[in-house]
């Protein structure tokens, strides 16, 4: 299994469509408090559908409590549009942590200071970033065609 970890999120909508994508792909949720919701929020749920019960998700009160779960640091790829190594540039592997920061402002420096793999998901200039519902899509699909678990 992948490991999707939400940093900080902050609109429902999109923690839901990335559950979704979760459960499909078989794949484990990680979210870091705090939220710009509540976890029963009903947008939430909607947008996981009814697929919310399945989904394999873990709650952390910070990025120290999650990050001590990890045995593997090397394995940790962290998401920024800063970032110089394109998604498509790694080799996966089943275990994989796909980290993605808040939709604001993406991931804190302070948490890209923690960790050595940073990528960036190719896109034209016009844009600034892709919606991460999006992009945890992108990632995913690419880490999944790889390793084809499904």
């Amino acid at each position: 299994m992948l490991n999707i970890v939400l940093v900080e999120p902050e609109i429902p909508n999109n923690t839901g469509n990335i559950g979704r994508l979760c459960v499909g792909t078989e794949s484990r949720l990680h979210l870091i408090h705090p939220f710009g919701f509540v976890i029963n929020d009903k947008n939430l749920k909607r947008s996981g559908l009814d697929y919310w019960v399945h989904l394999d998700v873990t709650e952390y009160q910070n990025v120290a409590e999650w990050k001590a779960k990890i045995t593997n640091e090397s394995r940790v790829f962290l998401m920024s549009s800063h970032a110089t190594t394109s998604i498509y540039d790694i080799e996966y592997q089943d275990g994989d942590w796909l980290v993605f920061g808040k939709e604001s402002v993406g991931l804190s420096q302070e948490v890209l200071d923690q960790f050595e793999n940073h990528l960036k998901i190719p896109m034209a200039n016009l844009i600034r970033s892709f919606n991460i519902a999006n992009s945890v899509a992108f990632v995913v699909g690419e880490a999944k065609r790889q390793i084809s678990i499904i």
